[in-house]
């Protein structure tokens, strides 16, 4: 049984996807932080009051002061903002926050020497610790892309991720940290998404106790049902769920593409009888949302999901793509006939090399013939050749890759189109619930200070990956207060 009511703060909090993930781990969040006003508005509509209208939403970003954004609970503002004000961090600290979370961008963080202080990347860590520094939580997160462990390694030098391990950890009042890698497929989201996270736990309420908190990065994918009887795993570390049937693991498998967006083949929702255990929780969850009431069986639509118009060119690529897939040949193949420095002769041989296999005819994902024989399926690739080699056609029985903030990157596994701002969203364990709100997508000089619905969904958190999380913290939380008869503060109404 889990203490009741621990409270957190969200920090560089995006559309929402943490603070969702930890409300229904059942924390209460008092502060939401997010400076762009189109991700914000998102999390206002789904998490603070469902937007009536767009003047509704412009008046409270624009016109409303820091300190009753605050009491809001949601602050369309910096995070340097917020450190300026007294009266949102004394409140902050008197109410003993738990839970400080977040993912400010880490890149160019150094903890030692040669800061630019000009470099955004850079400030933003020290105003996250900072903001750790004057609230003093008793659990800080931190998360951001695994690769930030081994960003400088090929330069000899630390990584952002140590240096900002080894500065939360000498953050007063004290931290110890837990380093970890966190798979989003190992906790019931469909999508391979490994993330890295900073787990520190305040030094005093550590006390005498030896709790288990290694300097080694712990990784969900060396967890299993045998390494609880080990006590091999950290004790800030959550539990893995789900696994890899195919290697016969013990426990639940993968949740899939499948699993997710199978009942999703239209703009309306498919009436299927053989729904999926996920696709149905995604349709079923309206829980600890404010937005309004949502209900499959009434709206025949799903939020969000609009399929995007494509030439008849790009179709038929994509339709190449899933045969390429399929027929396991590397989708560079389509940058073959646009190599600068090759002879129409050594393109030909490069190309017959990589489809000399292909068993005829050669089908897309929903099974319509491509071509009956070699020469027409090398003029197809010659056709639709392109350098892009990012694109993918998705597989109907694995997770998803990555979900990313670019909407082109993935092809639907068998229909000739990308996935909506839904699809991915299910991917990332969104329920049909929560709606996504401001355009769509956005051109690409835009991003740069654009967060367009297609950004807000890849730049999120999980929230099944958050309420993991959450959860095994509240326990943890619950066992220090146990062991040190810590009590809590009341609730202000």
């Amino acid at each position: 049984m889990v203490s009741s009511s621990p409270t957190c703060v969200d920090l560089f909090a995006g559309c929402g996807g943490l603070s969702l993930g930890l409300k229904q781990a059942g924390f209460q969040i008092k502060l939401a932080v997010e400076k762009s006003e189109m991700a914000a508005e998102t999390y206002y509509h789904n998490l603070i009051r469902p937007i009536q209208d767009a003047d509704e939403w412009r008046n409270y970003y624009e016109n409303r002061n820091l300190e009753d954004q605050a009491e809001s609970g949601l602050v369309v503002r910096e995070l340097s903002d917020v450190l300026r004000s007294k009266a949102i961090l004394s409140r902050l600290r008197e109410s003993e926050i738990d839970v400080v979370a977040g993912g400010p961008p880490c890149q160019g963080f150094s903890s030692a020497g040669n800061r630019n202080p000009s470099d955004e990347r850079n400030k933003l860590p020290w105003q996250f610790l900072e903001f750790i520094e004057k609230v003093k939580p008793k659990i800080v997160i931190i998360e951001n892309v695994a690769g930030m462990q081994f960003d400088f390694l090929k330069h000899g030098t630390k990584s952002p991720f140590e240096d900002l391990w080894t500065a939360l950890s000498a953050t007063d009042p004290g931290y110890q940290v837990q380093p970890m890698v966190l798979n989003a497929k190992h906790f019931g989201v469909p999508q391979h998404r490994p993330r890295v996270f900073l787990v520190g736990l305040r030094e005093d309420l550590v006390g005498k106790y030896s709790l288990g908190i290694t300097a080694k990065i712990w990784d969900s994918s060396i967890d299993s049902p045998q390494v609880a009887v080990l006590g091999d795993r950290p004790l800030l570390a959550p539990k893995r769920t789900h696994f890899d049937n195919n290697r016969n693991e013990v426990g639940p498998g993968y949740f899939t593409v499948k699993d997710a967006i199978s009942d999703l083949m239209t703009e309306n929702y498919s009436e299927t009888s053989s729904l999926s255990e996920f696709a149905r929780e995604m349709r079923e969850d309206t829980s600890y949302l404010k937005a309004v009431v949502f209900d499959p069986q009434a709206n025949k639509r799903p939020n969000n999901h609009v399929f995007r118009q494509h030439s008849d060119l790009v179709m038929e690529r994509f339709s190449l793509y899933q045969f390429l897939r399929d027929a396991n040949i590397h989708r560079s193949v389509l940058a073959i006939p646009k190599k600068t420095g090759l002879s129409e002769h050594a393109q030909r041989k490069l190309l017959h090399a990589a489809i000399a296999n292909v068993k005829y005819p050669a089908k897309d994902g929903n099974g319509s013939i491509l071509a009956n024989a070699q020469p027409t399926l090398m003029h197809l690739i010659r056709k639709l050749a392109t350098k892009k080699h990012s694109q993918r056609a998705l597989f109907w029985g694995r997770p998803a890759p990555t979900v990313v903030s670019m909407p082109d990157d993935f092809v639907h596994p068998v229909q000739p189109r990308i996935p909506t701002v839904r699809e991915l969203a299910r991917f990332q364990s969104f329920p049909d619930a929560f709606e996504f709100r401001s355009k769509e997508t956005t051109g690409a000089h835009r991003r740069r200070f654009q967060v367009p619905q297609y950004s807000q969904v890849g730049n999120a958190v999980p929230p099944r990956l958050a309420f993991a999380l959450g959860y095994h913290l509240r326990e943890v939380m619950e066992m220090l207060q146990q062991k040190q008869g810590l009590t809590r503060k009341p609730d202000v109404a």
